[in-house]
């Protein structure tokens, strides 16, 4: 049970929080549109409640002490999640409601939100919020309802449903195909090849599913997300690996050209995750249901 001489009231804690992070008073004074000694009466309530100082009083600065810094990160942690709890039950009060998600960046801005609007369409009460995140993490810990996850459909507390394998290909801009005259596989020998760092091996196994020597597969500038790689392969930095699906645009527009039809599909796939706890939550099953939908026309790409 919550004991009540555990639990300060909220203003002290929002003085404390304001002044911890401006390390002055005064500022934290504007921000609340409060008077300074109002501010620094609420600092003396929640330091005699603690039992100890939270400040050092320098000059006309504060301070944090050591034991207030520790107790300065936790208590913005706790007012961010309340903060946005009261969000989520506000968004409620029209009969809608609030879904917050988890995506890889790059499948997040060139997959998922050009599709969202499919999903308003059919849901305009729900407000989407997207958070980036690019490892597994824990519900339990995190203010979110749902996630897009790339590996195995390994989630510890969760559920992961299937989505789509990747069929990636090997793009370059059109002046770059030009200039080193890639017309064959063994041209790209020639070519610079643009590494995705989580994935270092890509090359080498693509040149392997092709038959070809690929004895500078490892060789090349390193990225750590798609949206790079694709950036730097249209400003003809060199050659990339890339899944087709998120390249669609580029290659549409003829910014990028696929060099050969052959495509490397790994064993791992996308997956839309949820805790085990909200399986059956109205707003959960509804996005799970639209993404897998969604995803269906992908697999068919070549």
């Amino acid at each position: 049970m919550l004991r009540k001489n555990f639990l300060p009231s909220i203003a002290d804690l929002l003085a404390f929080e304001a002044a911890a992070r401006h390390t002055s008073i005064s500022r934290a004074a504007e921000e609340l549109h409060l008077t300074q000694s109002a501010v620094s009466r609420q600092i003396r309530q929640l330091e005699a409640q603690l039992g100890m100082a939270v400040f050092h009083r320098v000059r006309q600065r504060v301070v944090l002490t050591d034991a207030g810094r520790v107790y300065a990160a936790d208590v913005r942690a706790v007012l961010q999640q309340l903060a946005s709890a009261t969000q989520k039950t506000m968004a409620w009060s029209d009969g809608g409601g609030l879904l917050n998600l988890a995506v890889l960046p790059t499948f997040g801005t060139r997959w998922l939100i050009p599709r969202l609007p499919d999903f308003a369409a059919l849901h305009p009460e729900v407000t989407v919020n997207i958070a980036a995140r690019s490892e597994p993490f824990d519900f339990a810990q995190e203010p979110l309802d749902a996630a897009i996850h790339f590996g195995a459909p390994l989630w510890a507390g969760a559920v992961c449903e299937y989505l789509m394998h990747e069929q990636v290909v090997p793009v370059c801009s059109p002046a770059y195909r030009q200039r080193l005259g890639i017309a064959q596989v063994p041209d790209l020998t020639r070519a610079v090849l643009l590494q995705q760092t989580t994935r270092p091996t890509q090359w080498a196994d693509w040149f392997e599913q092709v038959g070809t020597d690929g004895q500078h597969a490892l060789r090349g500038p390193r990225y750590e997300q798609f949206a790079m790689i694709a950036q730097a392969a249209v400003s003809g930095l060199g050659a990339a690996l890339l899944p087709r699906f998120l390249v669609e645009a580029e290659i549409a527009s003829g910014a990028l050209v696929q060099l050969f039809a052959q495509a490397l599909q790994s064993s791992d796939a996308y997956y839309v995750v949820y805790p085990e706890s909200r399986a059956q939550a109205p707003l959960v099953t509804a996005f799970r249901d639209w993404i897998r939908e969604a995803a269906k026309p992908a697999v068919a790409l070549p």
